[in-house]
């Protein structure tokens, strides 16, 4: 199939940008220094591309996540960095999973769910999910009690990993960290979870960093200076050309995540206004009906979990459709 021939709006991934970013990751964070974060991508055959560069361990968002990934034969070991109250479909995957609790009832939900291993998760500033740092030591006491095997700690960094300047990126993520590795030596384990894109080179306190967006990349982490290419975009066909020297794509609120802001237009131009089913901009050249945009979405992981595949792409060739099948809970 060629790009042409895709109906839009259309989730397309440059093949050669895709390609450098897990080669560049899997040299800087090789092995199970990387926890890839399938909730970036929710794609198993992403996921597989990631396993094929010596990625072997992933961390989850959701129950759909670890059992599509077990289904898909991708369960050597998986995380899922979120608590749950009822773990029952966890205690059913087959393949190595461990889950996040913070509290004595997700310590419960996860014993009573037939979940074996777990991780205590420490509030290392974001206001978020997480036990306090002093009280990880009482919850790892607790679900050792309940026959849990405590694999170690994990905290997510996530009030620092956007931030543009990296001195106090660092100055946030070491703050964050000597939180978490307080707790770590009260609770014990082999594993101290943490860190994303953002981070993925900051954060040297963790033993396993949980970055995910570094495969495909957005307009937001693209500020940061990353050695991560944009490979991710949203084909869409322009629909409209005003006079007034604005154009409208049918690309809109129903296919970009917008939390992180506009999206940028590839190639140039101003976004105006993102509407639902709409995207109206200043092209930097003009345009006609009919014409196609490559529009770069701020966030990555919303932006995909509208789709129901996305396009492996090169020059102007589909080399591969892949179903976004972690999708929903």
């Amino acid at each position: 199939m060629l790009i042409e021939e895709l109906v839009t709006p259309a989730l397309i991934v440059d093949s050669a940008a895709f390609d450098h970013n897990l080669t560049t990751m899997s040299a800087a964070l090789p092995g199970s220094r990387l926890r890839p974060h399938v909730k970036a991508h929710k794609c198993t055959a992403l996921a597989r591309r990631q396993a094929a560069a010596g990625h072997l361990t992933f961390t989850c968002a959701t129950i759909r996540e670890v059992e599509g990934m077990a289904a898909a034969g991708l369960g050597q070991d998986l995380l899922l960095a979120n608590e749950v109250v009822d773990a029952t479909r966890l205690g059913r995957v087959e393949g190595r999973v461990t889950v996040a609790v913070d509290s004595e009832e997700t310590i419960e939900a996860a014993a009573d769910g037939g979940v074996k291993e777990v991780l205590i998760d420490v509030n290392v500033g974001l206001p978020r999910c997480g036990c306090d740092p002093d009280q990880a030591g009482d919850l790892a006491a607790k679900a050792r009690a309940r026959g849990l095997v405590v694999r170690g700690v994990m905290g997510y960094e996530g009030h620092g990993v956007g931030i543009e300047d990296r001195a106090l990126r660092e100055q946030l993520t070491a703050a964050a960290m000597e939180l978490l590795t307080k707790a770590h030596a009260d609770v014990g384990g082999e594993i101290i979870s943490a860190g994303a894109t953002g981070t993925y080179d900051i954060n040297t306190w963790a033993n396993e960093i949980q970055a995910g967006s570094y495969a495909l990349m957005d307009t937001a982490y693209a500020k940061l200076d990353l050695p991560f290419k944009q490979a991710l975009s949203v084909l869409a066909t322009v629909i409209s050309v005003s006079s007034a020297g604005y154009a409208v794509a049918n690309c809109g609120l129903k296919s970009l995540g917008m939390d992180h802001g506009n999206p940028d237009i590839e190639g140039g131009g101003i976004v105006l206004i993102v509407s639902d089913e709409h995207l109206t901009f200043v092209p930097e050249d003009p345009v006609v009906v009919g014409d196609r945009i490559r529009v770069l979405p701020a966030h990555v992981d919303p932006t995909v979990a509208y789709h129901e595949r996305m396009h492996l792409v090169s020059g102007g060739e589909v080399l591969e459709s892949w179903d976004i099948d972690l999708r929903g809970w």
